[in-house]
């Protein structure tokens, strides 16, 4: 259930807004009503530095995660995915079955920088044990509406494929996006489901877009957020769509779809200060109508794109409920979690089980 009745906004905590501050110190803070086509291909191929600053705000990669890259062709040309792994034995490798968690990630669609999105990546791979492919999908304004979707559904249908090489479980494939990836996450989901195509396990939207006409409630309330503003969404949604139909249609906003049924199992997670809290909120509303299993979880105090910082309030939380949902727990018992916290209740209930055991056998 969404409990949308009892939804309320808290402040943005100080702590949310001094990342932001600092984030904005070491990456710039574009003005996205004059950035040119060239400046956003220098923010997408930017190397992230290796600085004090930087690791205090994304903190260090994580650990024994092998990274390879991939080229996918796809119509019209080839992109790049990043294969992201834990390290384990050679016997483990051979003897043991892998969810895969094909990532798209945020920016509008039109920019994504990979470097930046590496330490997302690794951080998913490291606490949920999945193989996590990264997709480089074409981007907006070169590239319009609908080749981001094709590039990642295409990207899909490769994964799928060549899943047994890499010892994935063909039944438990994700799809999991923030922001402009959680939209082409839905849509592929959408897009697997019409075309009959591999199964999908599940779909992970973070604080996703699904509706590019922008004008719920949220969007109007926040719409100076300090990490997305109005002016910014237009920007995105008018860079992206070829024509002003699009935002019409389905596979841009997937909200719009006549029809959300036989759609994978949904994790949605939004932020309460966010212009689109309501892209969220009602699209977890629209696949519980049509009997799709759902679990919509709220951060509080916090902003649209947390989830690149990993002290920002409610990324921790973040990382325990998708580790609960790629790890099989059931949508209805996920909750906000940090990963520790998410531990020390598996070894209570541990504890206590084996105790009831014991009762049973004397």
């Amino acid at each position: 259930m969404t409990n949308s009745d009892n939804v309320q906004s808290v402040p943005i905590s100080k702590k949310v807004l001094n990342l932001v501050k600092r984030s904005k110190k070491v990456f710039g803070n574009p003005d996205w009503s004059q950035i040119s086509e060239q400046d956003l291909l220098e923010l997408n191929n930017r190397m992230i530095p290796d600085t004090l600053a930087v690791r205090r705000l994304l903190k260090k990669p994580a650990r024994n995660i092998d990274i390879n890259s991939f080229i996918i062709p796809v119509e019209g040309g080839v992109i790049t995915a990043y294969h992201y792994e834990k390290s384990t034995s050679s016997t483990q490798s051979m003897t043991s079955l892998r969810p895969m968690i094909i990532f798209y990630h945020g920016g509008g669609w039109v920019w994504g920088n990979m470097d930046l999105y590496s330490y997302i990546c690794t951080r998913i791979a490291s606490i949920t044990g999945a193989v996590v492919l990264s997709v480089d999908y074409r981007l907006a304004p070169q590239h319009k509406f609908p080749t981001a979707v094709e590039d990642c559904y295409q990207s899909f249908l490769w994964a799928a494929q060549g899943s047994r090489y890499w010892k994935i479980d063909p039944e438990a494939i994700f799809v999991m996006g923030d922001s402009a990836g959680g939209n082409l996450a839905a849509v592929v989901a959408r897009l697997a489901r019409d075309r009959k195509g591999p199964q999908i396990a599940g779909q992970i939207l973070i604080y996703p877009i699904t509706d590019g006409r922008l004008r719920t409630p949220s969007f109007d309330t926040f719409k100076e957020s300090p990490t997305l503003t109005a002016k910014e969404m237009q920007f995105y949604v008018t860079n992206y769509r070829s024509e002003p139909k699009d935002i019409l249609n389905p596979n841009f906003s997937p909200l719009l779809s006549k029809d959300h049924s036989r759609l994978p199992p949904a994790l949605i997670i939004t932020a309460d200060n966010d212009p689109l809290l309501d892209d969220g909120r009602l699209y977890a509303e629209a696949l519980e109508s049509a009997d799709v299993p759902v679990r919509y979880l709220e951060c509080k105090g916090t902003v649209h794109r947390f989830y690149n910082y990993p002290d920002a309030p409610g990324s921790k939380e973040t990382d325990g409920a998708i580790m609960q949902f790629v790890g099989g727990k059931s949508l209805e018992t996920i909750e906000l979690l940090t990963v520790k916290e998410l531990k020390k209740l598996q070894r209570a209930e541990l504890k206590a089980e084996k105790s009831r055991i014991g009762v049973e056998i004397g």
